[in-house]
């Protein structure tokens, strides 16, 4: 039987899920049960009875900042109930999230995925719990909600079952250190623009290495950051 890879998102606002994961790919899998989703309230954790889970920040400064006792209460909550799932905090302070993190997360039990708001999450409870924080790129969101749902798509398509054919997970952009080598398909001509003839010859070494070759010069091209690495090894 295909196991089923949980997440369980801390959030204010758990109607924004399960959102666009409920579509496509994700959906079907959704529906199959190849995973599941449990949206968490933050505000059932509140200790008063306006449901608040923020207050302004020690040493003064602009906006709010989301509690320590609400947070810890909602993310002990959730490990109690899938206590083997990494808990990560989605941050623009955090280390990139990586093809390779999204295999490790895919290849375990699920993820807790702590949604930050308004200017963040009061130190103390990252420190005290050892949540790991994570960026999905060097800019700011409004919150942390459409960042986890881009961790758990990532981590979705990896799982067994999931896409069509296994063999175009192998080789796409990230997963050998370079960038995916380009696409086409019918029409052969289009726009006075041709299909390469080496797709068209049916000699499957040679298209390889094309494909290879294509990748390499992107690679180089738009990320010189993976280049240098791949050139390393």
């Amino acid at each position: 039987m295909t196991r089923s890879w949980h997440a369980t998102v801390l959030t204010i606002y758990p109607d924004m899920f399960p959102g666009p994961l409920a579509t496509s790919l994700s959906g079907q899998a959704l529906d199959k049960g190849i995973w599941s989703l449990t949206a968490i309230n933050l505000r059932d954790f509140a200790t008063d009875k306006h449901g608040s889970v923020d207050d302004t920040p020690a040493g003064g400064g602009p906006g709010m900042v989301m509690r320590a006792d609400v947070v810890a209460a909602a993310i002990d909550h959730a490990k109690s109930e899938n206590p083997d799932a990494p808990l990560i905090y989605l941050s623009p302070r955090g280390a990139p999230l990586t093809q390779a993190r999204v295999r490790q997360l895919s290849e375990g039990p699920g993820a807790v995925l702590l949604c930050g708001r308004f200017e963040g999450v009061d130190e103390r409870v990252l420190k005290a719990r050892d949540v790991e924080e994570i960026s999905i790129g060097d800019y700011v969101l409004s919150g942390g909600e459409i960042a986890a749902m881009i961790m758990i798509d990532a981590a979705i398509r990896l799982l067994p079952g999931v896409v069509g054919d296994d063999r175009s997970l192998a080789e796409e952009s990230f997963e050998q250190g370079l960038l995916e080598y380009p696409h086409f398909t019918r029409p052969r001509d289009w726009e006075g623009l041709a299909i390469p003839d080496v797709l068209l010859s049916g000699n499957h070494g040679r298209i390889a290495q094309w494909r290879r070759e294509q990748a390499q010069e992107l690679t180089k091209l738009r990320r010189p950051d993976m280049w240098a690495k791949v050139r390393g090894k």
